[in-house]
Parts: C-alpha cells; sequence; structure tokens
C-alpha cells in the first residue's frame, strides 16, 4: 500500500520547452511512465494553445495512450471551457485547478481575479462531480510571491479552507517560484494540514536538487502524504517569472522519502525513463532553427 502519493509531472516539466513535442513521443514517455509504475500522472492541460503551445494536442495525447485502467491521469484546467474538453476525452480522471490568493499570479496565468478564480473553482467543481471526476486545487504562491501581493501562512490556511469547503478533496500547496525555505514549507504544511484534516494535502515544490531533500523531508515531517515531481527536474511556471525553477526530481523525493522508510508505488526510476526524458529534452529544449 502506498503510504505516500507520487504524482509525476511531465506536463509542468514539457510546457515551458520552446519547440513542440510530437504527440507520439509524449505518448510514448507516458507509456514509460505507467509501464514503470507510475500511477498518478499530471499528463496534460486544456489551455488556449496560444498561450501554451505546447499543450495544444491534449486530445491526441490521450487519445493515442488508450485506456490505462489503475493510471489516475490530471488534466489541468483554468475554466469550464477546459473542464469540458478534459472531460470530454473520457480518459482524464482529476481535473486540476490553479487557486491562489496571488492576485497578480492569477492576472499573468489565467486572467482571473481572486474573486473570479473562487468562482470558477466552484463551477469545475460541479461539473467534476457530475462527470465523476476527482479534483485537484493547486494553491499557487502558496509560500509567498515575488509581487508584494498580501501573503500570509493565515491567508494560505484560509483559501485551504474555503476549497475543503466546495467538497473539493486534494489540495496541493505550490512553491511556484521555488523561493521556499524548509522551514517555510513545513510551517505552511503544517498549518494546512491542521485547518483541513479531512482533506488530502499535498505539495507541488520547485526547487533546486540541492534544496530538495530538505524541502520533501519538511513537508513530509509536518503530515504532507502527497508529493508533485519531475524526473530529473525540468519545468517550472512560464508565467509566474522570468526566471524558471524546475521541478523537484522526482529521484530526489524517492531518496528523501527512504530516509523516512516510507513507501510510494514506484521505488525507483528505472534507467531508460531518465534516458528518454533526456532525450526528449535535449531534442526540443532548443529555440526553432532559423529560417534559411
Amino acid at each position: 500500500m502506498e503510504s505516500v502519493k507520487l504524482i509525476e509531472c511531465p506536463r509542468d516539466a514539457w510546457q515551458g520547452l520552446p519547440r513542440n513535442i510530437p504527440t507520439e513521443r509524449k505518448v510514448e514517455y507516458l507509456r514509460a511512465l505507467i509501464a514503470a509504475g507510475f500511477r498518478h500522472i499530471d499528463a496534460v492541460s486544456f489551455v488556449s494553445p496560444k498561450a501554451v503551445p505546447q499543450m495544444a494536442d491534449s486530445e491526441e495525447v490521450l487519445a493515442q495512450l488508450g485506456s490505462q485502467q489503475g493510471a489516475e491521469i490530471i488534466g489541468i484546467v483554468v475554466n469550464e471551457k477546459g473542464a469540458e474538453r478534459a472531460i470530454a476525452t473520457g480518459a482524464v480522471t482529476t481535473l486540476g485547478f490553479p487557486y491562489s490568493i496571488s492576485e497578480t499570479f492569477l492576472r499573468r496565468n489565467q486572467n482571473q481575479s481572486v474573486d473570479g478564480n473562487r468562482a470558477v473553482l466552484g463551477k469545475i467543481n460541479e461539473r467534476a462531480t457530475e462527470a465523476k471526476l476527482g479534483v485537484v486545487a493547486y494553491i499557487s504562491m502558496a509560500f509567498g510571491n515575488p509581487y508584494d501581493d498580501p501573503w500570509s501562512e493565515e491567508k494560505v490556511a484560509e483559501a485551504a479552507q474555503i476549497i475543503a469547503g466546495m467538497g473539493v478533496a486534494a489540495i496541493s500547496l505550490a512553491d511556484t517560484v521555488g523561493a521556499a525555505a524548509p522551514d517555510l514549507v513545513r510551517r505552511v504544511v503544517e498549518a494546512v494540514t491542521r485547518d483541513c484534516a479531512g482533506s488530502e494535502v499535498g505539495v507541488h515544490l520547485h526547487s533546486t536538487r540541492t534544496d530538495a531533500a530538505a524541502k520533501v523531508l519538511a513537508a513530509y515531517d509536518a503530515g504532507c502524504r502527497r508529493f508533485d515531481s519531475a524526473v530529473g527536474g525540468l519545468g517550472g511556471c512560464p508565467f509566474a517569472q522570468d526566471d524558471l525553477v524546475g521541478n523537484i526530481p522526482t529521484e530526489e523525493v524517492l531518496r528523501a522519502l527512504a530516509q523516512r522508510d516510507v513507501h510510494s508505488a514506484v521505488t525507483e526510476v528505472p534507467g531508460d525513463v531518465p534516458a528518454l526524458n533526456r532525450a526528449i529534452t535535449a531534442e526540443f529544449a532548443d529555440a526553432e532553427p532559423a529560417a534559411r
């Protein structure tokens, strides 16, 4: 049995790459993750292709991937139109929605106000309930923001309570810009788990590899049992700031959790997965060649 839920995030890893990855390569990688034992995958998003061109083929990716019994497929949506697209695939099992107390981030990321963001989450949760899908709400900028928007641990805990009050079962606290120190991670997770005892509380942390283990263990010791990560540590939110900080590498999460003797569906990352990840990254991380 899983004592910790590990969510692998290729979608977050891919979305900032400048060259579009062919649908077939994305499907190849998702299949490799599932074959390696990953059971919770942040695989696609349903947003404007103008905003995130890399995710323009989400429907095609899932159609080629086919039915994956026992695997949770998370699709990120920021509005009702995106939710409709995700539901229509018949393959997405969980809708992921970015929620935040940072007005500036919401304007940059999804063109919403704080009140509008809350209203949209309510509508998306209703649609998910009707479709018998799960919902995870990500509290973006949960550990502070670079815009000087009002922030406190209490505000984050209040936001989590609002989300839980809507009936959303999973809440993931996102260090969107990768600036949180381990002690801050611990304090915020403790505040949220204390006030949302009936919810599944997770973290979506961005970090350098050097600081990753300390942040993971701070979250775990504070009561977190859900961790988002990406093989190789690629990724970051392109709408948060100019300099991207990658996801915590899955390999580092597993090493850190081994210090607490905890278990996930994946105990180690098979060598073929990071090899394929490196190949895709090397091929599509550079800008398009100049026209001759």
